[in-house]
């Protein structure tokens, strides 16, 4: 009787075996594989499956929709996977309905999908992966109603091309418990307010999102917590909200060029990690340090505690209190608590481990170990992580570091430096402002030297109005450079600046160079007038000098270094030969003029004093003038060409910190130092400014006095006139005399005419010594 039992009991499982197998729809492969496996391909419907199917997989199907309780008699079905179909073109209600221990749904490359119903997907319990792929729609599918009850649901939605926003709620109702949402390279533009509304928020990769640009600010607002991970990397967000982003612990926003500003450092509390695209961003970072939450307190504090109570085994121990978050603790010595109380069991109880994200920052405070964010494979995001937490408190971690010609500091690194910078920028802009004022509103007719110096003065300006925009600038980004750093450096005003700084540097030393030899030619050639230098000539080497100008300050625009590689927006890049040599060429001309103005000096200097004639005091004061132009111009050019030339050469001797100190106590010594040297120290321009506030009612005796130390004695209105007769007679007479004088000191006897002197040469020096205020300086 038992055998027979045996055999029918066996004889029926075979046949069910049999049946089920039979029962493999056309079109459709099964096999009984760890677990029943059913794959369909090229179907137009969709039949009835066997009731025992656990993974199905519809492949290049010719469906035109999923209709009602598609799968409602597979009670054990776990993974559906549907891809490749071009016909498909919606899921019906209910179509994934109340399927118990489904727990993977995955719709691949169905390009005509336009409609899912707001309840296609619906009381799915053990649901903990969806994934929507390269489909046709138009609008956020509605998932609220799948009610999971998983502990790290994740739902990814990608290379949906026609989706262009995230409406508000739009992930309410999928879980109650952690959500990572994958929603990358999709045509979102735009995520509304509250559309994580009502959830715990783990991870949310929006890399890859080419027109996504706004993220509104109350995105999060309303989550129960998180998110933990952001990853908004390859895409076009502009801005970060400044809320919801309390919990965040890891950042990723590679690539994202219009993201050039950051929220508040103090939003990012417990972040440990970033991955930005400008190095100054990392700058906002450099001093934030990852905050311990409630329960890393607790544990710590016991850790520290226990350590104390085996080292000296005397003492209360307290603790704090863990229920009523308070800071009276709990006395373990109590001995109401003693029998009841063990906070070694209680520490090893507290064993801390979550996956990815877990739960709110007042659980947990501290650091995870995260994954990669583009990584999208699901079983990555089911990985554990335990933590170290007793420590003081763990830099962030960023990328990319700043480098050394973007150091973390604003423009003006040094306190001192902020100061100094408006009183040099403002004496070099109201100085020589005057200067121009006066010589261009003078009496006198515009000689060689005033045209000269009007230009020297439009180049000293120039150079004061750029320190002045550095200083307002760096005034307007003080303790929030790192914020404006890449509007800064790439925007137009950087580029701006810096071409005004080297076109005023190189117009500077342009112009002083040649007012020094202009200078020097004109006591060289005193007594020749065919030698003269005109107005017509000035202006023909000044308008090559601003050729030459224009076309070096071009370069960096051009592509020839660049104004965009620090923040005060000078050509510092030598990133191939060509950057180099516009460097080295620049640092060379400047050197040359130099030493250009340091001969023609001299050679002044030798001419004026003449050994013939005793030295006067006016020898001494044009010696001691001349020695100030010197030593200012020495000061400017040496600590900046020296370290200049180091730096082009790729041999830094100094940082960019350190060099500002030459920007603003060196590099523009000569604009604030020439308009006081070259004019307002000088009589001639204190007379001219007498003379035009005579013309307002004051200091009418110095303007009289002056008048009568530069213009000879008036017997009419006529005076003016001869005196200008007179002196070009005399001018005719000193020419001929000393013609004559040459020619006769030729004929006469060698001993003669060697005792002999001209008394046209000792006119010439007495003019010479007579030149000290006027044509050496002004």
């Amino acid at each position: 009787m038992r055998l027979f039992a045996l055999v029918l009991i066996f004889f029926f499982s075979t046949r069910t075996c049999t049946e089920d197998v039979k029962s493999c729809p056309n079109g459709c492969e099964c096999t009984d594989w760890k677990g029943y496996y059913v794959s369909c391909t090229d179907i137009a419907t969709l039949p009835i499956f066997p009731g025992n199917t656990e993974t199905l997989r519809l492949y290049e199907t010719r469906l035109s929709s999923v209709p009602q309780d598609a799968f409602v008699n597979m009670v054990n079905i776990s993974l559906i996977y549907l891809s490749v179909d071009v016909t498909l073109r919606s899921l019906e209600k209910h179509s994934f309905f109340n399927l118990k221990k489904i727990t993977h749904v995955e719709i691949r490359n169905t390009r005509s999908l336009m409609s899912i119903d707001p309840e296609a997907f619906k009381d799915l319990p053990e649901l903990k992966y969806l994934g929507l792929f390269n489909t046709g729609l138009t609008i956020f599918p509605a998932l609220t109603r799948i009610h999971s009850h998983e502990s790290n649901f994740m739902l990814e939605i990608t290379d949906n091309l026609y989706i262009t926003e995230i409406p508000a709620n739009a992930f309410q109702g999928i879980t109650k418990d952690a959500l990572t949402v994958m929603l990358y390279s999709n045509g979102f533009t735009k995520i509304q307010h509250h559309a994580f509304n009502g959830t715990k928020l783990d991870a949310i990769y929006l890399h890859r999102n080419k027109e996504l640009t706004e993220l509104s600010e109350d995105m999060f607002a309303e989550t129960i917590s998180g998110p933990v991970l952001l990853d908004v990397s390859d895409s076009g967000v502009t801005s970060l909200p400044a809320t919801g982003l309390e919990s965040l612990r890891e950042l990723s926003a590679r690539n994202v060029w219009a993201l050039k500003k950051l929220p508040s450092v103090k939003t990012f509390r417990h972040l440990i990690g970033a991955d930005m695209t400008y190095p100054s961003h990392c700058c906002a970072f450099k001093n934030l340090k990852k905050k311990k939450g409630y329960l890393d307190y607790i544990i710590c504090n016991l850790t520290a505690m226990r350590g104390q109570h085996y080292e000296r085994s005397v003492g209360r121990i307290t603790v704090p209190a863990v229920m009523d978050g308070t800071d009276k603790g709990i006395d373990i010595s109590d001995p109401l608590l003693g029998n009841t109380y063990d906070h070694h069991d209680f520490l090893r109880s507290l064993h801390y481990h979550e996956f990815l994200g877990g739960h709110a920052d007042y659980d947990m405070g501290f650091g995870d170990t995260l994954k990669n964010p583009q990584i999208a494979t699901s079983q990555d995001f089911d990985s554990h992580y335990d933590y170290v937490v007793c420590e003081d408190g763990e830099a962030v971690t960023c990328a990319p570091a700043p480098d050394d010609f973007n150091p973390c500091e604003d423009i003006m690194g040094f306190s001192f430096l902020r100061v100094s910078v408006w009183f040099v920028s403002l004496l070099a802009v109201l100085g020589n402002m005057v200067v121009l004022f006066v010589l261009l509103t003078s009496h006198y007719k515009l000689s060689v030297s005033r045209f000269l110096m009007c230009h020297l003065a439009i180049a000293d300006l120039c150079m004061g109005i750029y320190l002045l925009l550095i200083a307002s600038v760096d005034l307007y980004t003080q303790s929030e450079y790192y914020n404006h750093a890449i509007d800064w450096q790439t925007g137009p005003w950087c580029t701006l600046a810096g071409f005004i700084s080297i076109f005023a540097t190189e117009l500077s030393v342009y112009t002083l160079t040649t007012i020094t030899l202009e200078r020097w030619h004109a006591i060289n050639f005193a007594m020749q007038l065919d030698r003269k230098l005109r107005l017509s000539h000035a202006s023909a080497v000044m308008l090559g000098g601003w050729l030459l100008c224009l076309l070096l300050a071009l370069m960096p625009v051009l592509g020839v270094s660049s104004y965009q590689k620090v923040s005060i927006c000078l050509p510092m890049s030598t990133q191939n030969l060509l950057d180099q040599v516009y460097i080295l060429f620049i640092l060379v001309i400047n050197i040359v003029a130099f030493v250009a103005i340091c001969a023609c000096y001299i050679k002044i200097y030798c001419a004026v004093h003449n050994p013939n004639y005793t030295s006067s005091r006016k020898d001494s004061s044009i010696a001691k003038r001349m020695a100030v132009l010197i030593f200012t111009n020495f000061l400017c050019i040496a600590p900046i060409s020296f370290y200049a030339i180091s730096a082009a050469l790729d041999h830094p001797l100094i940082t960019i910190s350190n060099s500002k100190i030459l920007l603003v106590l060196f590099y523009p010594l000569n604009s604030c130092a020439n308009p006081f040297l070259y004019a307002i120290f000088t009589k001639a321009f204190q007379g001219d400014v007498f003379i035009l506030l005579s013309k307002i009612g004051l200091c009418e005796q110095q303007a009289k006095l002056f008048r009568g130390q530069t213009i000879s004695t008036r017997a009419s209105s006529g005076d003016t006139n001869r005196r200008g007769i007179k002196t070009k007679i005399l001018t005719r007479w000193n020419v001929q005399a000393t013609a004559t004088c040459h020619q006769s000191s030729v004929n006469k006897d060698n001993n003669t005419s060697r005792g002999r002197k001209c008394e046209p040469t000792a006119n010439k020096s007495k003019h010479i010594q007579g030149m000290n205020s006027t044509m050496v300086f002004y």
